[in-house]
C-alpha cells in the first residue's frame, strides 16, 4: 500500500524535553574526534570541564523524536530508508548543559515516482526551556527508497550546490578512532549496524560503519578548526549530502572553498579515496 500523504504531513510529534549535562557534551565531542591531541588546548575546551563549551554540531543529537518511521501506522518501508541530507542553522551557541525542547514537524514529502522513492524532510526546532530562545533549526532529509508512487506530494527542494571544480582553498585531515562508533552511539543512534559485526555483514558491510551524523560532526570540527579558530559562536550553519559510509579508524579529509562567510566543502576518506560527504555548505561569522 502507498503511504498516506496527509497522514505523514500531519504526523503528531510530541515535544521532546531533554536534559543534558556537561558529561553528555564531552561524550559527544569525544565521539566526533575532539581531544585527539590532548595537548591542544583549543580542543580541550570541548572535552574538559574547565570553561567547557559544546561543539556546535551537538545540536543534531538534541530533542530527537526517535525512530518514528518504524511505527506500522506510518506505512513507510523503514528497512529501505537512507539518511540523505542534513542541515543545521545555529541561532545561538548551544549551552554545555541544560534542558531543551525538541519540536518536530514534517516540512515536505516529495513523491519522486513509483520506482524512484520519496523524500521525507523533517524540520526540528531546538528551544532552550529556561529562556524560550530558539537555539537551532535542523532539516533531516530521509530517502524512502520503497515509498514512491503515492501521488499527492510537495515540490522538491532545490538541489544543493556542487563544490567548485578548482583546487580547494584549504583542507583539514582528521582521524577517527577505531572505537568512534561505539562512543558516538552512546549519545545518539544505537542502531546495531554501528556496533555488531554480524548485523553489519548482514547489511552488506565488512564491519560496522560510522554514523553519518558522526562524520557530519567531523566535517564541522574541520571547519571550526580551519575557519573559526575553534570559536563555536562563529559557526552558524552546516548542510551536506551523505554520499558513502565511513569505517571507524579511517581519516577524513575535508576540502574547503571559501566565499566570504560561506564555505563550500566535501569530505573524503583518505584510505580509500572515496568522497563520503558532498555538496557541503557552511556559514561562518567573520
Amino acid at each position: 500500500m502507498p503511504i498516506d500523504y496527509d497522514k505523514i504531513k500531519n504526523w503528531p510529534f510530541p515535544d521532546i524535553v531533554q536534559t543534558y549535562t556537561e558529561k553528555d557534551s564531552i561524550l559527544y565531542a569525544l565521539g566526533v574526534g575532539f581531544g585527539h591531541d590532548p595537548m591542544d588546548e583549543a580542543q580541550l575546551q570541548f572535552v574538559y570541564e574547565k570553561n567547557l563549551k559544546a561543539a556546535p554540531t551537538m545540536a543534531v543529537v538534541l530533542g530527537y523524536p526517535g525512530f518514528w518511521v518504524k511505527d506500522p501506522a506510518s506505512g513507510i518501508d523503514w528497512v529501505k530508508i537512507v539518511h540523505g541530507e542534513q542541515s543545521l542553522l545555529i541561532h545561538r551557541p548551544i549551552p554545555a548543559a541544560g534542558t531543551v525542547i525538541g519540536r518536530t514537524r514534517i516540512k515536505a514529502l516529495v513523491d519522486k515516482g513509483k520506482d524512484k522513492g520519496a523524500l521525507l524532510i523533517q524540520e526540528r526546532s531546538i528551544i532552550d526551556q529556561a529562556s524560550g530562545a530558539l537555539l537551532a533549526t535542523l532539516d533531516h532529509t530521509t530517502f524512502c527508497r520503497g515509498d514512491g508512487g503515492f501521488g499527492k506530494g510537495d515540490e522538491a527542494p532545490p538541489p544543493p550546490p556542487k563544490v567548485p571544480d578548482s583546487a580547494p582553498d584549504a583542507s583539514c585531515d582528521l582521524p577517527t578512532l577505531q572505537q568512534a562508533a561505539l562512543i558516538y552511539r552512546l549519545c545518539a543512534d544505537n542502531n546495531p549496524l554501528h556496533a555488531d559485526p554480524a548485523v553489519a555483514r548482514a547489511a552488506g558491510f565488512p564491519r560496522p560503519i560510522l554514523h553519518g551524523l558522526c562524520s557530519y560532526g567531523v566535517a564541522g570540527h574541520a571547519i571550526l578548526k580551519t575557519y573559526c579558530g575553534y570559536d563555536p559562536a562563529k559557526l552558524t550553519g552546516l548542510s551536506l549530502r551523505f554520499s558513502a559510509p565511513v569505517f571507524p579508524g579511517e581519516t577524513i579529509r575535508t576540502e574547503m572553498w571559501r566565499r566570504g562567510e560561506r564555505i563550500q566543502f566535501q569530505s573524503r576518506v583518505l584510505e580509500r579515496d572515496v568522497v563520503v560527504l558532498n555538496n557541503g555548505v557552511a556559514t561562518i561569522k567573520t
